[in-house]
């Protein structure tokens, strides 16, 4: 069938388009976004009988040669089509791609781990390890002794994604399966590296009380073991040139301070004296105690930092209660949450479930659980943090305000191509429009003796606010918390994993993880030659051992307990980003 030459008037401009009536709506978009820039997602193009969808056959418009079609849209950079220049880097089609190639992709689908038997507690706690990108990366720097003593066997081994069968080295294991993981989008087995932690810690080798196999374990317990492992064997270097220092990754980026105050609570040692003392301890994750009161994260967080501790008092001369007070002096890049969900039941000989219902916040701030030295430190720039984003989600709101009204502004002369109904509608809305037009959302009539600003005034003004306030909030930051590459510098988390679990005890019922996506990676404005990674749509993976499947992030309001359904034991959350100056 033979194309028809028709007309489609784009911000006042004509463009002559070639119509293929054997193609469908999504290609007639793109040969548009050839010509005007507009992104097929982005373009809204009016024929008889309402918009055009993208899989609309042609033919089935029966259109005339000549015709015109109206289309609406900008570009989302705000660029027009003499803009459009040739591809940084060459496309290339999934088809062409190697199974590694496609893994790596932006967007691609993770790799899942199957279940070898009563194993989902393991799966669960990798896909979420598996969420901090930084360990991914150093794990594949290590080399364990064997490596560095140059065993042949072991490193042809390695290369197969075997590292860990020789020496069952925990940390080379996890190294290995990680790789296998980046390049598949297969569900693959872990088998080396559970021989391996069934090598280091026998518990996970229990079997089944029915003699059916392996027995269910705690993925808590899993992941504490796996964290303490890491902890001693993967090292980072501190600093620069020959002079740099050896720390633990762990300790760099998983593990936070305490500071304690311990009281005692009988009248009598205060009496004759006896004064509080003062400790520091290392912590790798924040207990959050579920009792009768507690309803959210933050309840049972703050019960966990006051505990009552029994033991020998110096100036009584016996042993007394006392009252062990913590608030946390440094809080790390990686903040690891655990519901303490489980206790154990004598009558049943098991570790029975607590079913209360816990929420928790997608974004935490975890100023209020630190000392008053870091507080000083963090709550400046915490506020200033909430004052940008404040301000540049002002700004978006003003760009959709203003693409708004431009598409008004087009729509006397694309009314000229609606059916009857749609040109009433359309003129109801430009009505409803007119009528709040001199209002703020606030219902506040406008004052008229404010001087006007045009848009692009608007929007320059706030440019240079949000740059000053941007300036002045890495100018707040402590310098020497900022040469902690692995602290968290605001007191702001995002949460980023969740591993769940199913079920009435920890000895049965089923784990799960559920991972929040990274967006794609573009360049980083404020480091030329970098990458960093844009937010993703709220969006979320959930890993049921082999199975991968993408979800809302309306399903993670879910996990807060209350029965036997998937209920939140583990939480991961991030320190959130501060502003670049773009």
């Amino acid at each position: 069938m033979a194309s028809i030459p028709v007309i489609v008037k784009h911000q006042g401009k004509r463009h002559e388009v070639e119509l293929d009536p054997t193609s469908n709506g999504e290609t007639f978009k793109f040969q548009l976004y050839s010509l005007t820039g507009v992104e097929p997602e982005r373009q809204k193009i009016l024929v008889k009988g309402g918009q055009l969808k993208d899989d609309t056959p042609l033919a089935s418009l029966n259109v005339k040669p000549g015709q015109t079609f109206m289309m609406m849209g900008t570009p989302s950079g705000g660029q027009g089509a003499s803009d459009l220049g040739r591809p940084k880097e060459a496309v290339k089609f999934l088809e062409d791609m190697t199974e590694a190639e496609a893994a790596k992709a932006d967007g691609a689908t993770p790799a899942g781990l199957q279940n070898l038997g009563n194993t989902c507690y393991l799966n669960s706690t990798l896909q979420t390890l598996r969420s901090v990108p930084e360990l991914e990366e150093e794990l594949q720097k290590y080399r364990p002794a064997q490596d560095a003593i140059g065993s042949s066997r072991l490193s042809d081994i390695s290369s197969f994604g075997l590292g860990g069968l020789g020496s069952m080295d925990l940390t080379a294991s996890l190294r290995d399966l990680f790789k296998q993981m980046s390049e598949t989008q297969e569900g693959i087995p872990p088998l080396m590296f559970l021989n391996a932690l069934r090598n280091a810690f026998p518990q996970f080798a229990q079997q089944d009380r029915n003699g059916h196999g392996y027995a269910q374990q705690d993925a808590e317990e899993a992941w504490s073991q796996i964290v303490a492992q890491l902890r001693n064997n993967l090292k980072i270097k501190d600093g620069k040139g020959d002079a740099a220092a050896e720390v633990s990754f762990i300790d760099r980026y998983l593990a936070g301070k305490f500071q304690s105050v311990i009281e005692c609570d009988d009248p009598a040692a205060k009496e004759v004296g006896e004064e509080p003392t003062t400790t520091s301890d290392v912590f790798y994750k924040l207990d959050c105690h579920i009792g009768k009161e507690t309803n959210h994260l933050r309840d049972g967080i703050m019960a966990g930092l006051e505990e009552k501790i029994e033991k020998q008092s110096p100036t009584l001369d016996r042993n007394a209660i006392y009252t062990k007070q913590s608030r946390i002096a440094r809080l790390p890049k990686y903040l690891t949450v655990h519901f303490v969900r489980f206790f154990w039941k004598r009558e049943t000989q098991k570790k029975a479930k607590i079913m209360r219902k816990v929420t928790f916040p997608a974004e935490l701030d975890a100023v209020e659980f630190c000392s008053e030295e870091l507080q000083k430190q963090l709550i400046p720039v915490r506020d200033k943090v909430r004052e940008i984003r404040k301000d540049e989600l002002d700004v978006e709101r003003a760009r959709k305000r203003q693409k708004l009204a431009r598409q008004h502004e087009e729509e006397p002369e694309q009314e000229a191509s609606l059916e009857p109904m749609q040109k009433k509608k359309a003129a109801e809305e430009r009505k409803e429009a007119s009528k709040s037009k001199g209002t703020e959302k606030d219902g506040d009539a406008t004052m008229t003796d404010v001087p006007f600003k045009t848009d692009a005034e608007y929007e320059a003004e706030m440019a240079a606010s949000i740059q000053a306030a941007k300036k002045e909030l890495f100018e707040l930051v402590d310098q020497k918390m900022a040469a902690d590459a692995g602290a968290n510098t605001s007191g702001l988390y995002e949460l980023r994993g969740v591993i769940t679990h199913q079920g009435a005890s920890a000895d049965s019922g089923h784990y799960t993880a559920y991972i929040k996506k990274r967006g794609k990676a573009v360049e980083d404005p404020a480091q030329p030659g970098k990458k960093r990674r844009e937010e993703e749509e709220e969006k979320w993976w959930w890993f049921n051992d082999d199975k991968v499947t993408e979800v809302d992030a309306e399903k993670i309001e879910t996990l807060a307990g209350g029965g036997e359904s998937h209920s939140a034991l583990i939480l991961l959350y991030r320190a959130i980003d501060l502003p670049t100056m773009e």
